[in-house]
């Protein structure tokens, strides 16, 4: 693979997956903008990858993902590659207790965010002849996970936005695909299953094998996988790869499971 020449806008991009994708393409030779919400989190990521472009936004805000468009654009003369990967996990809590403003934040970040970036990366994406989109769903998008509502809609609304996007901007050049990690070996993944196990009362010890137990390959995802996934379909390796909701999860079957 090889991303030299081509130039790529990551959203909540200094942590977590966002940042081991960044640092792929950066090896991969890609220039980069970044955009996050935490001050702690750009102070890393702009210590690991100093020729990058660091900026804080809300994606949630319209304002603040135009301003990082302008910034990008008075740097980079084009745009090649988006990647929606902001996100938030929302509440972990049975549909029935969540409140107007959990949904309605959940639905914010992982929604009208990716709608936000998408509506302001066309126009370059026009001018360039082409380019790539990639958005963050997740397992949750293809099968309901309970206790997670606020949650697992957005990423079911985010494979929605890819098929559209696909089917509109392929006219024009630009594949647009969805990544569906699964249990993904890191703060967010493990903080997701201590809130799974506190909300039905289990050790964290008792509930993991069970969640493991749904997985085909009974194993976690190393965040690097997701990386290697994303740098794949911004590649010229994937020229006819568009409209897809590809899952790296070791085939996560069910959130349900035996007791």
């Amino acid at each position: 693979m090889n991303l030299s020449g081509k130039t790529a806008i990551i959203t909540a991009g200094a942590g977590g997956i966002g940042l081991a994708i960044a640092k792929r393409f950066s090896e991969l030779g890609a220039s980069l903008c970044l955009c996050d919400i935490s001050e702690e989190a750009i102070a890393v990521a702009r210590t690991a990858l100093p020729d990058a472009l660091i900026l804080r936004a809300d994606v949630a805000n319209s304002s603040d993902v135009a301003a990082v468009f302008a910034a990008f654009q008075d740097r980079h003369e084009r745009l090649d590659i988006l990647v929606n990967n902001a996100g938030i996990s929302g509440p972990t809590r049975a549909v029935e207790h969540i409140t107007d403003d959990e949904w309605l934040e959940t639905i914010n970040v992982n929604v009208s965010g990716m709608f936000y970036t998408s509506r302001a990366a066309v126009p370059m994406f026009r001018a360039a002849g082409g380019g790539s989109i990639i958005n963050m769903s997740s397992v949750a998008g293809r099968i309901g996970m309970p206790l997670r509502v606020p949650y697992s809609v957005s990423k079911y609304a985010v494979r929605g936005l890819t098929d559209v996007l696909a089917v509109e901007l392929g006219e024009i050049g630009v594949r647009v695909n969805a990544i569906l990690p699964g249990l993904v070996d890191g703060p967010r993944g493990r903080r997701v299953i201590a809130e799974q196990a506190a909300a039905r009362g289990l050790d964290v010890s008792d509930y993991e094998p069970v969640i493991l137990h749904n997985i085909s390959l009974h194993s976690m995802v190393q965040m690097q996988e997701i990386a290697d996934m994303a740098a794949f379909l911004a590649s010229d390796l994937a020229p006819h790869i568009s409209g897809q909701s590809i899952g790296v999860c070791g085939n996560f079957e069910s959130y349900r499971a035996p007791r």
